[in-house]
């Protein structure tokens, strides 16, 4: 199937995962995000046992670990900003985190698009992609950094009115805005890390399957990690399973959904697959402002028109790719029969 099939599918996910993270955020709670890390970690890990059987290249006890070294920078990227970006949760609306965070949508793509160029992945960018590949994805970054600049406008007006009534959210101000900028940055590390692995000319050979399993098994160590801490800080075991803690874990199968989706998406174009992931931010926006019942502004409908106008255009691009393709396959079939 389509990279960009795989790519909208798990921007469907993450983006009902951000709803759910958000939902499940207790801001009085100063481990909350460590519980969401908790939840997470047990999702991917049961996920990752269960697909170990099905992997490409057969994972087994030594290779696991072997691997899972190899896969470390991209696995260690995406943990450490999720968890920045789970605290972040406690202080921004996930409105103004989302689309900040998702600007490593664009620094990853140039990431990979200059190692891929230095080691010869790529000899001439335009014999790679088309003018259609270029404008969709122009038009998804700029949907996304336009959202986030009104996203910051609308922060600073809301900051301006509720920071007299003490709410903690809102106490911090600007020092708040470090929570996604830290996540874009580990988050870009890892992107371009796993479109550099999942690569399969330059790449470590690893399989979408493998991917999975390794990075799901790491998570789930940190998960581990995470419960011990909160067993020492908190002086009894977290119980992940009560009531309350629901929402917590719909957020990490909706993760969970998306990373299978996003992975597969990754191996096929990285280059185009990564922007378009990262406009998840788009559907955060939108089911925050029909379920936690806040209202979009023209500026914000604009920028959501942009990035689905970009992932129309990438759509059209991958339709007259496939066609072409389809035509020179006749067309050998054809010298080949009256050959």
């Amino acid at each position: 199937m389509s990279w960009l099939f795989f790519a909208v599918i798990c921007v469907i996910g993450w983006g009902v995962a951000d709803l759910f993270y958000k939902k499940g955020t207790d801001e009085h709670d100063r481990y909350s995000h460590l519980k969401l890390a908790v939840w997470v970690g047990l999702v991917m890990g049961i996920v990752s046992l269960a697909l170990i059987p099905f992997s490409e290249s057969r994972l087994n006890g030594s290779s696991i670990f072997t691997n899972g070294i190899k896969y470390l920078p991209a696995s260690l990227g995406y943990i450490i900003s999720m968890v920045i970006g789970y605290a972040g949760l406690r202080y921004l609306e996930i409105s103004i985190v989302s689309p900040v965070q998702n600007a490593s949508g664009a620094f990853s793509m140039l990431a990979m698009v200059v190692f891929f160029l230095v080691t010869g992945k790529i000899t001439n960018f335009w014999e790679e992609y088309t003018a259609l590949d270029v404008a969709g994805t122009v038009a998804v970054i700029a949907g996304v950094i336009l959202l986030a600049i009104v996203e910051q406008r609308l922060s600073k007006e809301e900051r301006a009115v509720i920071k007299e009534s003490g709410n903690r959210k809102y106490r911090y101000g600007a020092l708040a805005l470090l929570f996604p900028i830290l996540y874009c940055v580990f988050d870009t590390i890892g992107t371009a890390a796993d479109g550099i692995i999942l690569d399969g000319e330059v790449g470590l050979g690893l399989g979408e399957i493998d991917v999975l399993v390794l990075y799901g098994l790491t998570f789930f160590i940190a998960g581990i990690g995470a419960f011990i801490f909160l067993w020492i800080k908190e002086k009894k075991p977290y119980n992940p399973f009560r009531k309350s803690e629901w929402p917590k874990g719909a957020a990490a199968v909706a993760e969970q959904f998306g990373q299978v989706f996003y992975v597969f998406a990754m191996s096929r174009d990285p280059v185009l697959a990564a922007p378009v992931v990262a406009s998840y931010c788009i559907v955060s926006v939108i089911l925050s402002r029909i379920f936690l019942k806040e209202k979009l502004k023209k500026s914000q409908y604009l920028a959501v028109l942009i990035v689905v106008c970009g992932i129309l255009l990438l759509g059209i691009s991958e339709g007259l790719g496939s066609i072409e393709e389809a035509e020179g396959t006749e067309e050998a079939l054809r010298a080949f029969f009256r050959f």
